[in-house]
């Protein structure tokens, strides 16, 4: 028998089998972790789960809950992966369930990959429900300069099994089938397709749909209507993710890739909606451990319980964070690492209205910025800690690794971001930086301002919904004569749309269509005639349009320019890679009484437009 077709037949063995087998007798109360190795696959198993490890390559093979298959091998990627996988890769025994009386075995392989030594590491605890994985990548000061692309864990699923995508409250959701996706309308990317069959027939599916800032979703997965399981991937930390708590990645969704396999991401380095960036020179020693994440299996009535279950787990991994059974890397544990408090006060005399709690105060420690363009927002290469502060500003980091460290924050309610340097983490040590002033820059008099800086554009008219494939075609049906917006009257909520794209003239419900230049106007009072200059400060989180030009009284007064692709729009995003934009211009150009300022977008494709966080006009 030819090896595809042999591969084809012991495929749906597996899952045959795995389906009849579901649901068995439940566990010992207390079992045992026993691990096997038949020279093809590493296997190991408690009462909950059982898992197959490809010796050669490191992927997880097959991963089945209480009998019943969990991977899928229709399409793409079978089952779980690596995105990197070892070369000559060497199999070993990390943790030997012999020594511990069944507590725990992990497995490892390791070997070479693009410039690095890769080892991928999967571990299973007696009284785990799942498994746990991570990868460790070194580059050792005799290698070349060598660079990570984009990385990740991922998982295809078994499509007979799960039928239910689980992100957030907004997307939690029965999804289209397999064959629903085969025999979905092509539209103007190859992953975006209208469905034609299934229960979602006439909508149109986009993988990008369920895309998430991974800061707010510790535990995303799929679940079983039918067979009520459950498999979600946790995070534990976000410290080896890359782009601190605004970062916006794929989460989970139907494969695009023929036969459409349910699947699960988990990128700890990705390249949507902005880029990250891991490059390591020549002769450097560095290592980072990505991980460990855990793939966790429950059951439950509905859905809707298993994923609120796996978001309670994720609160017991994150408490359990870091885990002591992790050794032989750079990994410190709990008394090896360091803790930061402080309390920001803001300090913005200029500002209309007094900044009095804070709003969604995030505070994080990063590597310290550089010449070389690695600010927090792009690194991959370091770890990065953040936590939520308290309305009063005050906040507490914990469980640090040690080391050099630039502090930064951000709040909903202030344009700019907070930075101190020079913060040395120490083992076992807590820094207290006391009250730390926080002056949002300004360049003079706030004239007007639209929006919330959030970074994001959430708050705009339909920002709150962006999350489906060809919100661009929405535009022009909504504001056929583009956005007027007067400054005391309009309603960012309401008046502004959340993308400036070119508006589409023939729209055809592909995406394909082109558009024309958008102009978008800003209409507002001054009392006086205006002396000195004045700054437009454009807050932008959404980049497909690469140039904005603005006039003010029909006058052009400059072009904002190196804008950075950060396909945002066309991954129907609402924040990508966060950039400030500042036109400064003679304001002269505006009078007393009306004035009227414009922000024209080039014609083009309908998803080259520009996603606002937030706009700001200052007098100096």
């Amino acid at each position: 028998m030819p090896r595809l077709a042999a591969l084809i037949v012991l495929t749906f063995a597996i899952m045959n089998c795995g389906l009849r087998a579901a649901w068995s007798d439940p566990p010992d109360s207390d079992p045992a972790v026993t691990l096997k190795n038949d020279g093809r696959y590493f296997t190991l198993t408690n009462g909950y789960a059982a898992a197959q490890i490809d010796i050669r390559t490191g992927a997880l093979w097959s991963l089945k809950d209480r009998g019943l298959e969990t991977m899928g091998y229709h399409s793409g990627h079978h089952a779980g992966y690596w995105e990197q996988s070892p070369r000559d890769g060497r199999a070993s025994t990390t943790i030997d369930p012999k020594s511990n009386n069944g507590e725990r075995a992990e497995v490892s392989i390791k070997g070479l990959s693009g410039g690095f030594t890769l080892e991928l590491r999967y571990s299973m605890g007696r009284h785990d429900h799942g498994l746990y994985t991570y990868a460790i990548f070194t580059h050792s000061k005799t290698d070349p300069a060598a660079e990570i692309g984009e990385s990740r864990f991922g998982a295809k699923l078994n499509g007979r099994v799960f039928d239910w995508l689980s992100i957030d409250e907004n997307r939690n959701m029965k999804m289209p089938t397999g064959y629903d996706w085969d025999h979905g309308s092509p539209l103007n990317m190859k992953e975006a397709r209208r469905m034609t069959t299934g229960i979602d027939a006439g909508h149109a599916e986009h993988k990008y749909d369920y895309s998430a800032c991974q800061f707010n979703i510790p535990a995303y997965g799929w679940s079983s209507d039918t067979q009520h399981i459950g498999l979600y991937f946790i995070n534990p930390s976000n410290e080896y993710l890359s782009g601190g708590p605004t970062k916006y990645e794929l989460t989970g969704h139907l494969d695009d890739n023929p036969g459409g396999d349910p699947t699960l991401l988990n990128y700890w380095r990705g390249s949507h909606y902005g880029g990250s960036t891991c490059a390591v020179p020549a002769n450097e020693q560095w290592q980072k451990v990505v991980g460990p994440m855990m793939i966790y299996l429950n059951s439950g009535s509905t859905p809707k319980d298993m994923f609120k279950d796996a978001f309670a787990q994720a609160g017991k991994e994150a408490d359990a964070w870091p885990y002591d059974w992790v050794k032989d890397a750079d990994y410190p544990h709990q008394s090896e690492r360091g803790e930061v408090r402080g309390q920001l006060v803001v300090n913005d005399p200029l500002a209309p209205t007094p900044i009095g709690k804070f709003h969604n105060l995030l505070v994080g420690l990063a590597y310290p910025d550089s010449s070389s363009g690695i600010i927090w927002q792009n690194d991959a290469k370091h770890y990065e800690f953040w936590v939520r502060g308290n309305e009063d500003g005050s906040f507490a980091i914990p469980k640090i690794r040690p080391g050099l460290y630039e502090l930064h924050a951000i709040a909903d309610g202030i344009l700019g971001e907070f930075s101190a340097a020079n913060i040395r983490v120490e083992p076992g040590k807590t820094i207290d930086l006391g009250r730390l002033e926080w002056k949002p820059l300004r360049f003079g008099q706030q004239l007007w301002d639209i929006g919330i800086p959030n970074r994001n554009g959430s708050e705009f008219l339909k920002g709150d919904d962006y999350f489906h494939w060809g919100m661009y075609l929405e535009y022009s049906k909504l504001f056929p004569n583009d956005v007027n917006y007067t400054i005391g009257q309009s309603d960012f909520r309401k008046d502004w749309y959340f993308e400036q794209v070119p508006h589409v003239i023939q729209d055809d419900g592909t995406g394909r269509a082109q558009g024309r230049s958008t102009t978008w106007t800003i209409h507002f009072n001054l009392s006086d005639t205006l002396h000195g200059q004045a700054t437009l400060r454009l807050a932008i989180c959404g980049v497909g349009a690469r140039t904005i030009a603005v006039s003010a009284n029909d006058h052009p007064v400059g072009v904002i320019s190196g804008l950075i692709y950060n396909a945002t729009i066309n991954r129907d995003g609402i924040g990508g890679s966060w950039v400030e934009k500042d036109l400064t211009f003679d304001a002269s150009r505006m009078t007393a009484g009306q004035n009227t300022l414009t922000l024209t977008i080039p014609a083009g494709g309908l998803t080259a437009g520009i996603i606002y966080d937030y706009l700001r006009l200052e007098l100096h």
